[in-house]
Formats: C-alpha cells, sequence, structure tokens
C-alpha cells in the first residue's frame, strides 16, 4: 500500500506535482509580466504550459515557458498592445456615457449599450486569443478574427469561462476571505489551468483528423 502511495504515477502525487507547476508558473507570469507590455507574451506562454497539464503531456514547466515566451513573443506582443488599446478606448467611451449629462438619458442608453456590446466581444476575444496564439500557428489579424469566432461559436463555454475568472476572484475577496492566501500564490495560472480544461476541448474539434493511413503506419 506505501510503495503505491509513494509511487509518483500515483493520481494523487501527479495532482500534487500539477499544482506545484500552477505555482512556479504563477511566479514565471508575475516576473515576465512587470514590463507591462510582455504580458501577452507571458500569458501565452501560462496558457502553453496549462494546456499541457490538462493533457498529460511531460516536460519542465520552466523550459515550457520560456520556449512559448520566445517564440511568441513577438505576435503576442502586438495582440496584448492591440487588445490594451482598444479595451481603453470602449472602457473610456462607457465611463464618458455613464457621466455625462447633457444628452438624453435614451441617447446615453442607446450609446451604454452599443459599447458595452463591444466590451462582451473585447471580453470573448481577450478569452480566447492566447490559448489559440499558443495552440495554432497564424498571423496577428487571423488569430484575432478566430479567437471572436470561437468566441461567438462556442458562447456557452465562453459565459462558463467568464463567470468562472469572476466568480472565484470575487469568491476570495467578498465571500470566502481565507482563499485569499490560495488566491495569491496560485495567481492568474490557477484560472488559465482551469479555463484550459474547456479550451482542450474546444480546440480538439479545429485539429485535423488522423486518416487511416495515419493510423496503420502508428501502429506498424
Amino acid at each position: 500500500m506505501f510503495s503505491g502511495l509513494f509511487n509518483y504515477d500515483n493520481p494523487v502525487w501527479r495532482f500534487i506535482g500539477k499544482f506545484f507547476d500552477i505555482l512556479i508558473l504563477n511566479i514565471l507570469w508575475m516576473v515576465c509580466s512587470i514590463p507591462v507590455f510582455t504580458i501577452g507574451a507571458s500569458t501565452t506562454a501560462v496558457y502553453y504550459v496549462t494546456l499541457k497539464l490538462v493533457r498529460d503531456e511531460e516536460g519542465s514547466t520552466v523550459k515550457a515557458f520560456f520556449k512559448s515566451f520566445r517564440e511568441n513573443f513577438k505576435q503576442a506582443t502586438a495582440i496584448w498592445l492591440i487588445l490594451l488599446t482598444t479595451g481603453i478606448i470602449i472602457a473610456g467611451d462607457i465611463y464618458f456615457f455613464i457621466r455625462i449629462q447633457n444628452v438624453s438619458a435614451s441617447v446615453r442608453m442607446v450609446m451604454l449599450a452599443i459599447f458595452s456590446g463591444f466590451g462582451l466581444i473585447w471580453c470573448g476575444i481577450s478569452l480566447f486569443v492566447f490559448p489559440l496564439q499558443c495552440r495554432f500557428y497564424n498571423p496577428v489579424k487571423k488569430t484575432l478574427f478566430n479567437a471572436f469566432f470561437m468566441s461567438i461559436r462556442h458562447f456557452l463555454q465562453t459565459i462558463g469561462i467568464l463567470v468562472i475568472d469572476l466568480a472565484i476572484p470575487a469568491l476570495a475577496f467578498f465571500v470566502l476571505p481565507m482563499l485569499q492566501p490560495l488566491l495569491f500564490l496560485f495567481g492568474f495560472p490557477l484560472l488559465a489551468f482551469i479555463n484550459s480544461f474547456m479550451f482542450v476541448g474546444i480546440f480538439d474539434k479545429y485539429m485535423p483528423k488522423p486518416t487511416e493511413e495515419d493510423v496503420s503506419e502508428s501502429g506498424v
């Protein structure tokens, strides 16, 4: 019994090992995000590792993180700067129409509805774009379009991911304060790891299916 308990292939140890990987990822993500403009590359690298963790793929967490960070740096940085700029514009417009007083209430409500809609689209794209960047090779424009397309096509999963990403911090800060140390310890990579269970199921639908020839060759 004890030999099985201390076997590193034991599901309990594998589960503990994944949380240790998430702890390491949180440190790497925070350090590599300090310059701010590198947040896109570090977020892409986190998803590269968490998608591998969900698939039970072996490998060094640190090496995998920096491999993705280097390979995706240019595109992920461009995507992040685009999202940051558009996010500031949308948030600024929403704030403007909330605060403005010299327009009719109906006009203000219409404009708030329009920019809130843009905000939801922005959120959907932001949720998908970095996992897509680390999983599929496409130009920036195509990656952004695919993120928009998938967030709409998989609307229920998009809402589910968004609810999880908002509910866990809200739960820690407003309902169960004892969870705050865990949230600070594991940080964003914990959310990315949970999200990755959904992303794996979504992305598998877009992967090419193995042909009979591929299957026969793999069996040789």
